[in-house]
């Protein structure tokens, strides 16, 4: 009995760490967003926004650098929240594309100051939040890419094939350049919806010369799901 009730209070103080930490980096979010983008938020301000001290929020993050992270992560999973459900096979290939960049344009013109936090580099390499959403992402679109190109009847390369993830992250990497310099270059802000175009236009120009070179030629206004259908049916 006595150890089922420190496995109780364990469980209702972990249950307390947990929601006092949620509280810590919903303040920090708020904080960010009610700031200009690139703004230097204090660990003050998020306490205050908590109805906190600084010492309890210190209690719940190891350093700034910890609760950094863990604000950035929470920004990122409310971006890929909306970005994972639109790589769908729906619609053709450049509405798909023109779908997924549309999604994340907006969501940064929504929230441009939680965009450049998220993006921050905090501990100078290259394995934080952000990049490694940025490597799921990619992994995941260059799944779809690869059942593609063998569903469609093309035969690459061991070299081709091996190839097929540092392009498509590149690919990834350079829509999320665009649109970071789209939101940090100073004076007149192009339009989003120009952007949107102009970039989903780009990422389609680029996937079209590659798959001429696997000898496919994609109908842009094919839907890719019955263009998919018909290369399984023809193989």
């Amino acid at each position: 009995m006595a150890g089922e009730k420190r496995d109780g209070r364990q469980d209702r103080w972990s249950k307390h760490n947990e929601q006092r930490r949620r509280q810590i980096i919903d303040a920090a979010i708020e904080a960010i967003e009610a700031s200009e983008p690139a703004a230097d938020v204090q660990v003050q301000q998020i306490a205050s926004r908590a109805g906190l001290s600084r010492t309890v929020v210190y209690r719940h993050f190891e350093d700034r650098a910890d609760l950094d992270r863990a604000v950035q992560q929470a920004i990122l999973d409310g971006l890929w929240s909306e970005l994972i459900p639109a790589i769908t096979l729906d619609g053709t290939a450049p509405e798909i594309i023109q779908r997924v960049i549309g999604t994340y344009v907006r969501w940064a013109r929504a929230h441009p100051a939680l965009h450049l936090a998220a993006d921050h580099d905090i501990d100078g390499g290259n394995d934080g939040p952000f990049q490694q959403g940025m490597e799921q992402l990619a992994g995941r679109i260059s799944t779809i890419v690869g059942t593609a190109v063998v569903a469609l009847g093309a035969t690459p390369s061991e070299e081709e094939a091996e190839a097929l993830d540092p392009l498509i992250y590149g690919l990834v990497g350079a829509v999320f350049g665009a649109v970071r310099r789209w939101l940090t270059r100073p004076g007149e802000r192009l339009e989003a919806e120009t952007l949107e175009r102009l970039t989903a236009q780009s990422i389609w120009y680029v996937i079209d010369g590659h798959a001429r070179g696997f000898g496919i030629e994609l109908d842009p206004d094919m839907p890719l799901d019955t263009v998919l259908s018909e290369g399984i049916l023809a193989g």
